[in-house]
C-alpha cells in the first residue's frame, strides 16, 4: 500500500529516479524542467529540504513499500493559513485515482499538521487530467492563472476550503 510521507534526505535517489523515468510524460503536460534541473539535482534537492525545514513549504512523496516514488505532492508558500498545491504522478499510476486520493489526503494533512484552511492550485488548460483531479477533490475554479506561473501556458486557478474537502473525504466510502 503506497504511503504519503514527508520528503527526507534519504528519498533523493528515488525522487531522482522518478523524475528521470517520467520526464517525457511530464513534459507533455507541463514545461520540461530542462537538463540543468537534473545536472543540479543534488543542490536543488538540498534547497527544497532547507525550505521545508524553514516551514515555508512542505514536500511529500507517495512511495511504495520498497521506496519507489509514485508521485510528489507539495505545499508551497505556507502563509496566513493558505498554501499553493502542486503534484505530479508517475505515468504508470496515472488514471487510477491515485492523484485524487492523495490530494485529498494531503488536504487533511495541510489542515491538521500545518494549520492551513485554504489551498490554491493552478492547472493549464491543456492539463485536463489535473483539472479533473482538482475538481474531484473539491477545488473550484476561481479565475485565470498568469501564464508565467504555468510555464507560459494559459490556465485556471482552483481553490478549496479545507474543511469542505476534509468533509468530502470522510464521506467517501
Amino acid at each position: 500500500m503506497p504511503e504519503l510521507k514527508r520528503l527526507t534526505p534519504e528519498d533523493a535517489p528515488a525522487v531522482l529516479a522518478f523524475e528521470v523515468a517520467n520526464r517525457a510524460y511530464f513534459a507533455a503536460a507541463v514545461n520540461d524542467r530542462g537538463d540543468e534541473y537534473f545536472d543540479q539535482f543534488a543542490h536543488r534537492y538540498s534547497a527544497l529540504l532547507a525550505e521545508q525545514d524553514a516551514g515555508v513549504c512542505a514536500f511529500h512523496v507517495l512511495a511504495t513499500e520498497d521506496g519507489a516514488v509514485l508521485g510528489r505532492f507539495n505545499l508551497y508558500d505556507l502563509e496566513n493559513g493558505t498554501a499553493e498545491l502542486g503534484y505530479r504522478v508517475a505515468q504508470h499510476a496515472a488514471g487510477r485515482g491515485v492523484a485524487t486520493a492523495t490530494v485529498l489526503e494531503l488536504c487533511e494533512l495541510a489542515a491538521t499538521r500545518h494549520g492551513l484552511h485554504t489551498l490554491r492550485a493552478a492547472a493549464s488548460h491543456e492539463n485536463v487530467a489535473s483539472q479533473r483531479v482538482l475538481t474531484k477533490a473539491g477545488f473550484v475554479a476561481t479565475g485565470p492563472a498568469d501564464p508565467a506561473h504555468l510555464g507560459g501556458k494559459p490556465g485556471t486557478w482552483y481553490q478549496a476550503a479545507l474543511q469542505d474537502v476534509i468533509g468530502r473525504r470522510r464521506d467517501r466510502p
